[in-house]
């Protein structure tokens, strides 16, 4: 994926996360706490979606929905 794909997604993914009600305030902070550090470590993109899925399954909707997955 090229880093202005990544980049979509990614304000993709924190837009969905903030405007959520299937995630709860604790589960919002720690998902874009790990979105902030895979920004500031440059990790690859796998490691943050599977970062993601630990905090809700809720995830693998969002990616479907974003065609990452």
């Amino acid at each position: 994926m090229s880093a202005h794909k990544n980049i979509d997604k990614l304000e993709s993914i924190k837009e969905v996360i903030v405007n959520t009600s299937k995630l709860s305030e604790d589960e919002k902070s720690e998902s874009m706490k790990r979105v902030e550090e895979w920004v500031l470590e440059d990790r690859a993109f796998g490691t943050l979606e599977q970062e993601l899925l630990k905090v809700s399954l809720f995830f693998e909707e969002i990616f479907s929905e974003l065609g990452i997955k």
